[in-house]
């Protein structure tokens, strides 16, 4: 007897209509035209706007959400974020720049990430950014910039936690990592700070991402908020912020369900209360990236060429992984599995088993391995979902010096 094999959740989060994507309210093939070439990016304001009511509907209304640029820094998606979320979270000064030319005031911007260097922490002192700080050394480094600059830093710590995100795809915290400072050093450092003429904000405790199971999200977030409550107690001054990270995942991959929300805003509900009586001045802040925009954008190719080679159908599109190497399998991926796919400007039709291949002359270039898809020809439009977080910056551009996509927000 045979198995029915894993399907991919179901993409209905873009309309169809006369058997054409709508993107933006736009049919894809028209979009196509405006955009005026291909491969494209393309980013659904009115997903990302419905994604963050949805969000904004399951959690308590305490919670601070804030947007981790490095998911998706194009600036007018970033932009267009400032209006919708309650703060911003950078990686890198590059970030923090687009983040400062948007209507966000400095003092809900946090910066994360091992390794800063020297000007980085000045300009982040220098603008009032939250740092969030890795280490010790990096505190000194930190002390020394705000000689430089004059200005008083505000100061969080990243607690590399003692537990980790259950069945989280990318573990950020728990073990030997090098983000966050070890728990058990923490207490020491939190006395060091109260030596020194800084401004203490709180605590960041981010133990992973793209988790869809809601029970280990809910485990991690407990956990987390009673280390933040013990932590406290050593404090040189009041929490002011509590970052829990985020975790929250989208699906990419056959036999992946979409995250239940409801449960992690009761438990929240629940814990709140506990929060608001242990640590009265602390803003509860959840920081999601690819959770906010990841299904909103598709990366968008042209068929260039169908080509059977002994009786293997490939449609040969000119994109491929130096534009999306996530959806290539070559961005984490132990064994390699598909993207949800599909013809855009022909959803539905008949279908045909093939292999969607870029130009590049290696065979790690392809983007979906032996797919049931609709009848493609040259011209035709390939669409590939999920695109919209660590797509078009997380992929090598100048391999084998090929143009560069071009991203739209619509």
């Amino acid at each position: 007897m045979n198995q029915q094999k894993p399907s991919h959740a179901v993409m209905d989060q873009f309309s169809i209509e006369n058997n054409q994507l709508m993107v933006g309210g736009l049919p894809l093939g028209k979009l196509a035209k405006r955009v005026g070439s291909t491969p494209f990016y393309a980013y659904d304001k009115h997903i990302i706007a419905r994604r963050i009511a949805e969000l904004r509907q399951a959690l308590p209304a305490a919670i601070r959400l804030h947007y981790a640029i490095k998911a998706n820094p194009m600036p007018a998606l970033v932009q267009y974020m400032a209006s919708l979320v309650d703060g911003f979270d950078l990686a890198s000064q590059g970030e923090m720049k687009i983040a400062l030319d948007t209507s966000m005031s400095a003092d809900r911007i946090s910066f994360a990430g091992p390794g800063k260097r020297q000007a980085e922490l000045n300009a982040a002192i220098a603008a009032g950014v939250t740092i969030n700080l890795e280490s010790q050394a990096e505190f000194h480094r930190v002390l020394l910039a705000a000689e430089i600059t004059g200005v008083k830093p505000k100061l969080s710590i990243r607690v590399n936690p003692d537990f980790e995100l259950k069945s989280s795809g990318m573990k950020m915290g728990g073990g030997p990592k090098q983000f966050g400072i070890d728990a058990e050093l923490v207490p020491d450092l939190l006395a060091e700070l109260g030596r020194h003429d800084v401004e203490f904000m709180g605590f960041h405790i981010f133990s992973g991402s793209q988790n869809l199971s809601h029970e280990a999200i809910i485990e991690a977030q407990t956990k987390t908020l009673e280390l933040a409550i013990r932590l406290a107690q050593h404090a040189p001054s009041a929490v002011q912020k509590l970052n829990i990270g985020g975790g929250f995942g989208i699906p990419y991959f056959p036999g992946e369900s979409r995250l239940t929300l409801e449960p992690i805003g009761e438990n929240l509900d629940s814990e709140l209360t506990r929060i608001k009586s242990e640590l009265p001045e602390a803003n509860v802040i959840i920081e999601l990236g690819r959770y906010l925009v990841g299904e909103a954008g598709i990366y968008v190719s042209q068929v260039i060429e169908r080509k059977i080679s002994r009786g293997e159908v490939f449609l040969i599109v000119d994109g491929g992984l130096h534009h999306h190497l996530a959806a290539s399998g070559n961005f984490g991926q132990v064994i390699r599995k598909n993207y949800p796919v599909v013809i855009g400007n022909m959803v539905k039709g008949k279908a045909e088993t093939v292999s969607v291949v870029g130009p590049l002359c290696t065979p790690l270039d392809t983007l979906a391995a032996k797919m049931e898809l609709a009848e493609a020809e040259a011209g035709d439009l390939v669409v590939i979902f999920q695109s919209g977080a660590y797509g078009y910056t997380a992929s090598p551009h100048a391999f084998l010096s090929h143009p560069p996509p071009v991203e739209v927000l619509v």
